[in-house]
């Protein structure tokens, strides 16, 4: 009995070691198949204007990613952009510049004048040649044009970066919800307070002591305007009314003073605005006062410092940031997004050569060329946009600079001989082709 007893035990205790080993390989397998689950080739964050196009950039060229998006839907904050020359050539990269064309109106030439009425505005014709196409489009179209392009999962909601760390050659990317990717390459274009920024060494950008208030109004039976941009400035105040289509007009008011706490309820931001343009038309105030207290946006405007991309990262090891998370600018030239536009193309274009490459012998590359293709191809990306976000940059602010100074005399000065320089700086900055989606696999 004692014998049998002990052979029962030893094969009870052989029966357990089975099952904890069978249990261990399933613990193992699901761990693995998790691990592939949360692996990605390029990961994106921010489903804005220069994460989307760098997302239908990789998806011509028969590279998916992944695009995480902090909200619960499409953010389009700020309601409208003014797309210039290099937005269209980045548009027609991406292949959706005529459903926009189409929904949007060209066009023909700015207004230009003084906020108060001394003196009337002056018109300037732009030239009927396609350097010289501008059109007002509501971002919310440009965003929803851009993600109707995409396969169905790419943009992943509520998904908030709150860390990034290193595995090998890989980033693992943690989100709010706990979630973690493992990821080839990561794309920071979270806007302004970007994580990804931070993580490469950028320093938060600079706020300035200009806020900007921005508004969409709707005019279902028309507004009555001219196909013109009608701007005005003065006394630390700019403002701009722009139709984009036959029913909407985009406006905003930026300016300088202090009497605006950024809490302030969308009904006194609405009577300060008719405050700074009690002077100017009725056709031109009408468009203030059309306007529903929901499309009103006031934010406090920020700027990276030139000189501070002289020796930032715009790109190390398999990190790089687009947009905004990279070249913060103000509004002044209306570069903003239509920058954004061009980084997503040339982004899309130089990560596409890495990861595209094809040995000439037929091999295949083994994980640490892989990796120091795509590190190489990012290297590229950085260097193309460095002097361009810092032109950008420096032009947006010394224009904003000059037409928000207050006095009589520097109003005179710019009335005078700047008025038609600034309108013409703003469409030399445009005059930029990022280029096709081609890649030289070479």
């Amino acid at each position: 009995m004692c014998h049998w007893g002990l052979h029962t035990l030893d094969l009870r205790r052989h029966f357990h070691r089975l099952q904890n080993l069978h249990i261990s390989k399933q613990v193992k397998q699901s761990s693995l198949t998790m691990e592939a689950e949360g692996t990605r080739d390029i990961v994106i964050v921010g489903a804005g204007i220069s994460g989307l196009a760098t997302a239908v950039g990789l998806h011509r060229l028969g590279i998916r990613s992944t695009v995480l998006e902090s909200s619960e839907k499409l953010r389009a904050t700020g309601f409208a952009l003014s797309t210039y020359f290099n937005a269209w050539k980045a548009l027609e990269a991406l292949g959706i510049s005529q459903h926009l064309r189409d929904l949007h109106d060209r066009l023909h030439g700015w207004m230009v004048g003084p906020i108060s009425a001394e003196t009337p505005p002056k018109e300037m014709l732009l030239p009927d040649f396609e350097e010289y196409e501008v059109r007002c489009v509501h971002r919310k179209m440009l965003l929803e044009a851009l993600a109707s392009e995409l396969p169905e999962g790419t943009i992943r909601f509520l998904s908030k970066l709150v860390h990034i760390e290193f595995s090998g050659r890989y980033k693992m990317v943690h989100l709010s919800d706990g979630s973690v990717l493992k990821t080839k390459v990561l794309v920071g274009c979270d806007g302004v307070n970007s994580v990804v920024a931070k993580w490469l060494g950028f320093k938060n950008p600079v706020t300035t002591n200009r806020l900007a208030i921005r508004g969409l109004a709707h005019f279902p039976t028309g507004h009555g305007f001219e196909k013109r941009f009608f701007q005005f400035y003065g006394n630390g105040v700019r403002s701009g009314f722009v139709p984009c289509n036959h029913n909407s007009v985009y406006w905003f008011v930026t300016h300088t003073s202090t009497n605006l706490a950024e809490e302030t309820s969308p009904e006194n931001i609405k009577q300060f605005v008719l405050d700074m343009i009690r002077d100017l038309p009725k056709n031109i105030k009408n468009v203030v006062e059309t306007t529903d207290l929901d499309n009103m946006v006031m934010s406090r405007l920020k700027y990276r410092p030139p000189w501070e991309l002289l020796w930032a990262n715009i790109a190390k090891d398999n990190v790089c940031v687009a947009g905004d998370a990279l070249h913060p600018m103000t509004p002044d030239i209306g570069q903003g997004g239509c920058s954004a536009m061009e980084d997503g193309v040339i982004l899309a274009r130089c990560l596409g050569e890495a990861i595209k490459f094809k040995n000439l012998k037929g091999e295949t590359e083994d994980e640490k060329e892989s990796y120091k293709r795509i590190e190489v191809g990012l290297k590229k990306y950085a260097g193309q946009r460095k002097w361009r976000s810092i032109e950008l940059i420096m032009a947006s602010y010394i224009v904003g600079f000059i037409q928000q100074s207050r006095g009589k005399c520097m109003n005179l000065f710019t009335d005078m001989f700047l008025r038609s320089f600034l309108s013409r700086l703003r469409l030399k900055m445009s005059h930029f082709d990022c280029g096709s989606l081609s890649i030289d696999s070479k």
